[in-house]
């Protein structure tokens, strides 16, 4: 695995050269944040060695790399799920690779299925916990002390100072966003009325089938981890029937304003 890791990071560095310390991750919808890259380098998943391909729908596949709002940043342009048939690991080897070419701060974002009926279609939430049904996770097998131990600490895996910093940009720039817990469930079908009312008990406030093993990895490998979900439906039983994702322009221009607030908070505390 280890070998594999640096294959793909060793091909990334000859393209970028500079690795930026931040990394950002666009979920399902939210490709269109790349529109703002200035300084673009861009290289397909499929040309770096031993990536997994994006086959979700509405995922570019691409690493890029330049100038976001500010800030020098790695953009993944779509990411992988366990859905599309990949293993825990395949679907957080990108992590490993990221954090093997030096990168310390991971923006995880997605769009889920709000749990919680206090929130709404178009509400972000920044992601304070996360529930998962997976007897797999990205750490089983043998591990890779390289990067951590062997039982590591998830308390803080979704960093406390980057949540709070985003909750900073956005009292600031008067969005009204929650802050939650993220329930992990395989997909692809969307969950039943029944399985939505047992999250709910157990105190998820969104549903999504992304991140948490993303997220395990992260926290394995000491990166600071900040997760931001965007509601694009009320999860099954909780409003009527689920329609394809959407985002509205609101939705939108409050996203690309929490994340233009965050990068510059991060980059002026790094300089």
């Amino acid at each position: 695995m280890i070998e594999k890791i640096k294959t793909a990071a060793e091909y990334i560095k000859s393209i970028l050269k500079e690795i930026p310390e931040t990394a950002l991750v666009l979920g399902s919808g939210l490709g269109f944040l790349s529109d703002n890259l200035q300084e673009k380098k861009q290289i397909p998943y499929s040309d770096i060695p031993y990536f997994p391909v994006s086959t979700a729908p509405m995922h570019k596949g691409t690493l890029e790399a330049g100038i976001l709002f500010g800030t020098p940043v790695i953009l993944m342009c779509g990411r992988f799920h366990y859905y599309e048939g990949y293993s825990m690991q395949e679907t957080a080897f990108y992590i490993r690779v990221l954090k093997w070419l030096g990168v310390e701060n991971i923006i995880l974002t997605n769009a889920v299925g709000a749990i919680n009926k206090s929130f709404k279609v178009g509400d972000m939430m920044i992601v304070s916990d996360h529930i998962k049904f997976f007897d797999d996770t990205p750490l089983r097998g043998t591990n890779l002390e390289v990067f951590g131990a062997r039982f590591n600490d998830m308390s803080d895996a979704y960093t406390k100072e980057l949540r709070y910093l985003a909750l900073d940009v956005a009292k600031k720039e008067g969005i009204d966003i929650k802050e939650g817990v993220y329930a992990f469930m395989p997909g692809p079908c969307y969950e039943t009325p029944a399985e939505i009312r047992m999250l709910k008990i157990l105190g998820a406030d969104v549903v999504g089938m992304s991140t948490v093993p993303e997220v395990i990895c992260a926290a394995h490998s000491g990166m600071k981890v900040l997760a931001v979900s965007c509601c694009t439906n009320m999860a099954a039983g909780i409003g009527e029937k689920i329609e394809e994702l959407s985002y509205t322009e609101d939705s939108q221009s409050n996203f690309s304003k929490l994340i233009a607030g965050v990068l510059n908070l991060m980059r002026r505390k790094n300089a």
